[in-house]
């Protein structure tokens, strides 16, 4: 059965891994928000299609699940003699990433041909798309003003009141042929638990996306457990936009992409609310505390998948 994921951050992260250990290379691919993506110290920095590869490849950081395991920090050490130049924190193994990258880029490949260079050093089989080989950039409305989203989210440690959201190039951007293919011949999609922001929300603004999506067999797992976010802004999010941090809104959102939705065991009362807008639930524990969680929480996802209806 061809799946295909569309992540960004920590939980998509580690849903994918579970993803790729129920499927076989051949059947999984993913699809990864590139919305984060700046640019910094003169390098190309892919944040989450870096914690994406760097899970899949087994060299992410096992306490924070982002960076590298093992990682020193010798260069940003340095950095710090600079004014302000070390608020986005680079690990010495990571920064040789973005200094290869950023060659191959100067040297004309597109980020897609990038990727797939970096899997195969890696030795990862999975394939793993960014969402457009063309710019989209993440802009965040605070009340201190607009901000790109890494400015929001690492310098001020995600403190601002957000007000809205823009993705600046969406209107332009396209999906590649190689993301078209993939969501074409899927059997099913699904949304990770990724933050619905900031990390789903660029990859359905990219043009055509949210109509390729439409034909589809789509799943959402939610990232809330209990309106609470297990990691990063998305709860708060929801409360300074004047809605309620639940999954039936994140279902609500996704509501004219998907026709199945998984949430926790302590959200069960949200099924029901959720039902309404013609969208299937199923309902377990959908927090991935190490890699068996990861494992099983992606086979009953992909269990639930063979049981729902296509729009």
């Amino acid at each position: 059965m061809k799946v295909v994921a569309l992540a960004g951050g920590v939980g998509g992260a580690k849903l994918v891994s579970g993803l790729a250990q129920s499927l076989g290379p051949q059947e999984l691919t993913v699809i990864v928000n590139t919305g984060d993506d700046f640019w910094h110290l003169g390098l190309r920095i892919c944040p989450d299609l870096d914690t994406v590869c760097y899970t899949l490849a087994g060299l992410a950081n096992k306490l924070t699940g982002w960076g590298r395991e093992g990682e020193t920090w010798r260069v940003i050490e340095e950095l710090k003699r600079f004014d302000g130049a070390d608020w986005f924190k680079l690990g010495d193994r990571d920064l040789a990433l973005h200094l290869y990258r950023t060659g191959l880029l100067a040297a004309g490949k597109n980020l897609t041909e990038v990727v797939a260079e970096l899997l195969q050093i890696w030795d990862v089989e999975t394939v793993v798309l960014p969402m457009s080989d063309d710019p989209v950039a993440t802009m965040v409305f605070t009340e201190n003003g607009e901000m790109a989203f890494q400015e929001y989210f690492v310098k001020y440690q995600w403190q601002p009141k957000v007000k809205g959201f823009r993705f600046l190039g969406a209107d332009n951007a396209l999906p590649t042929k190689e993301v078209i293919s993939a969501i074409e011949e899927a059997k099913v999609v699904i949304i990770a638990p990724s933050n619905p922001w900031v990390s789903i929300g660029p990859i359905l603004s990219v043009s055509g996306m949210k109509e390729l999506l439409k034909t589809k067999n789509v799943i959402a797992v939610s990232p809330l457990i209990g309106g609470r976010a297990v990691k990063g802004p998305a709860a708060k999010m929801y409360h300074e936009l004047g809605l309620e941090p639940s999954s039936s809104t994140v279902a609500r959102q996704y509501q004219d992409v998907i026709n199945g939705f998984v949430l926790d065991t302590i959200d069960a009362q949200e099924c029901e609310i959720i039902n309404v807008l013609g969208i299937g639930t199923f309902l377990t524990d959908i927090m991935m505390r190490d890699y068996l969680d990861r494992k099983r929480l992606a086979d009953e996802v992909l269990d639930m998948s063979r049981k729902t209806w296509v729009h």
